[in-house]
């Protein structure tokens, strides 16, 4: 990744464009048409493709909740997902007294969000059983409460 191609765009139309890369955060499409358009939508760009997307509300006293975050998959691993984490957290610390992410309970997610500056915060029992259709996998680990991760500014 060469830091000087890389470009973030806040997205204000056409947000749902974007589903296909939004799904793979949130793979259910009434769940992420409940804070799409509410929500400032931000794409990464590097050399022009489009590698990563993320969703931030705001939840009202300073509290702003990061609602997806994706990364195309042949572009994972490769840094664009920290890239877009740094960059919403500056964004946002002007504004900002709390910073959530939401997750499931995997080993890697939880790595990923702690290595970016969260710190665990509360969790929602039964969220995944209760607002899905259908059961929430991810690498392979049914995911039944949802994990909060919280940046105090």
């Amino acid at each position: 990744m060469n830091r000087q191609d890389i470009e973030i765009r806040r997205i204000q139309q056409n947000k749902k464009d974007f589903l296909p890369l939004l799904l793979l955060a949130d793979e259910q499409e009434d769940m992420i048409d409940r804070y799409l358009e509410r929500g400032d939508l931000y794409a990464l760009y590097d050399g022009g493709l489009l590698c990563s997307t993320c969703v931030v509300t705001h939840e009202g006293e300073g509290v702003y909740e990061v609602k997806s975050l994706a990364t195309d998959p042949s572009y994972q691993r490769r840094g664009y997902g920290r890239e877009m984490m740094a960059y919403v957290r500056e964004l946002y610390r002007p504004r900002a007294r709390t910073l959530l992410v939401g997750t499931g309970d995997t080993p890697r997610m939880m790595n990923f969000y702690q290595k970016c500056g969260f710190r665990l915060s509360h969790r929602v029992p039964n969220f995944f059983a209760d607002h899905y259709d259908h059961p929430i996998v991810e690498d392979g680990i049914l995911l039944v409460d949802m994990v909060y991760l919280r940046i105090d500014y």
